[in-house]
């Protein structure tokens, strides 16, 4: 890992977030192998899917605003979900990535879209299973997730669908289109 980019992290997402991203890229780099994904993809996307996942609000507001992100309903209602899309311009920005596919797979990593990519599954998927994540159901999206990996997205994006109702919260439209844009696939 680049001493620099490893420094840079630390800083901004502090070391507890930096460790959960670099368990995400281990995850990552094994599903890459399991279903042929250029791992160096993979590698830079993992341990940057969180790099706009900023410690402070009033920071992570202002970038937001400074990059011209638009805030949906959704963002405004759950601040959380700021981070995928401040990421990317982070990514971009900061960190010098110009890969597309990498900058999209950290922009969805926590939404999900419809017809993700390879790369975007294996970000969604690494992030939701990595070893330190420890709740009710995670070890059959874990394992299934080495078995087919359509079928554990459409998974974690159900348990994380019915959470989000158990906790009264709203659900981002890119969650509900990537959803039936899997179910459609997978009932074809």
């Amino acid at each position: 890992m680049d001493k620099n980019l490893k420094e840079s992290l630390i800083k901004n997402i502090g070391e507890k977030r930096y460790n959960h991203s670099l368990r995400v890229m281990e995850m990552a780099i094994e599903l890459g192998r399991k279903y042929d994904v250029d791992v160096e993809k993979i590698k830079t996307a993992a341990i940057l899917h969180d790099c706009g996942k900023l410690m402070e609000r009033q920071i992570l507001l202002k970038m937001a605003y400074d990059f011209g992100i638009i805030l949906d309903t959704c963002m405004e209602h759950n601040l959380e979900l700021i981070h995928g899309p401040l990421g990317s311009k982070l990514a971009e920005e900061k960190y010098k990535i110009n890969d597309k596919e990498i900058l999209d797979a950290i922009y969805y990593h926590t939404t999900g879209r419809e017809n993700m990519t390879m790369l975007d599954k294996i970000i969604y998927i690494a992030d939701y299973i990595e070893p330190y994540r420890s709740f009710p159901g995670v070890e059959e999206v874990r394992e299934l997730a080495f078995e087919d990996l359509d079928r554990s997205v459409l998974l974690a994006m159900e348990k994380t669908i019915i959470f989000l109702i158990g906790e009264n919260k709203i659900i981002h439209p890119d969650t509900i289109r990537a959803r039936n844009f899997l179910v459609t696939k997978l009932n074809e």
